[in-house]
């Protein structure tokens, strides 16, 4: 109990310390400024100070200065919050903090629960390195939930394309007003696809929009889709025909898909049937029978 006691206070003492080091050269820097620029401080008022302080995309952001890492990594993480849908530029910053204050958090939690007393050294270890992963483990589900969702809705997405462009639109037309019509039945998917007519209308190439937007998703169905929309526009072939044949071949897929995973579950109710199923069927026919037994022998031996 001592040693979980005094390992509590230790850590205290780092974040404490932590702590002051990160918002104490805030706190000085904004003093500095209200002297040299008087008017700053009125313009600031009751309400920004509050959000300020309160705000916790701020305070995680500091705590990521902690965390080292090279332009790579960061590269990386930013692509992975991308296709996760986070586009801002703190959304880096908010993930590298939260990997350092996720196992501190969690470090308080397990010394001030108990749960360390009986190995406070490897309970923590666990804890700091549970913690480190927790943010990757949650940013992978949501990209895996997101690039999901834009799967299902891209047949819709091309449903609509071609009805757009058989009714005389263009193929820049027809995005932009897809994008409008699906905001919110399908809003992963046309959040994507507004990006796309956002770079068209800056002046960027329509192939490198579309292969920005393979590459932002991941889904190997869009970038499937991109490959079939530059080569028919570099062949010259009809692009609504084009869309409507990969629509129902992803119709195609996810249906065979489907019955993929229909057919797997005759092999994955095996292990519930043999540890579940089976013994609750075998005590329930076979215990009176068992108990009849033992009861005769007893009256057997009885004897």
């Amino acid at each position: 109990m001592g040693f979980a006691a005094f390992t509590f206070f230790v850590i205290f003492l780092l974040i404490a310390s932590g702590g002051l080091l990160l918002f104490y050269r805030a706190a000085m820097l904004q003093r500095i400024s209200t002297v040299v620029t008087p008017r700053a401080k009125q313009a600031r008022g009751l309400y920004g100070s509050l959000h300020r302080r309160v705000s916790v995309g701020g305070m995680v952001g500091r705590f990521e200065r902690i965390m080292p890492r090279s332009q790579a990594e960061v590269s990386v993480a930013q692509q992975r919050l991308i296709r996760a849908g986070y586009r801002n530029d703190s959304a880096v910053s908010v993930l590298y903090g939260a990997k350092v204050l996720v196992p501190l958090t969690l470090c308080l939690l397990v010394v001030l629960s108990g749960v360390a007393s009986y190995n406070p050294f490897v309970i923590c270890a666990v804890a700091l390195g549970l913690g480190y992963l927790a943010p990757d483990f949650w940013l992978g589900r949501k990209i895996t939930k997101r690039q999901k969702r834009i799967q299902l809705g891209l047949p819709d997405v091309l449903d609509l394309l071609v009805i757009c462009m058989e009714a005389g639109q263009s193929l820049d037309q027809a995005t932009a007003r897809t994008t409008e019509e699906l905001s919110r039945a399908k809003p992963e998917i046309s959040d994507e696809l507004g990006v796309v007519v956002l770079e068209q209308r800056a002046g960027r190439p329509r192939a490198d929009a579309w292969r920005h937007f393979a590459e932002r998703t991941g889904v190997d169905s869009v970038r499937n889709l991109v490959s079939v929309l530059v080569q028919s526009e570099q062949f010259g072939t009809s692009i609504a025909k084009t869309l409507r044949i990969h629509a129902d071949t992803l119709r195609v897929q996810r249906r065979q898909k489907v019955e993929e995973q229909a057919a797997k579950t005759t092999v994955k109710l095996v292990f519930p049937l043999v540890f579940f199923i089976f013994p609750s069927i075998f005590l329930v026919a076979l215990g009176p029978a068992v108990i009849i037994i033992s009861e005769s022998f007893k009256t057997f031996l009885n004897r």
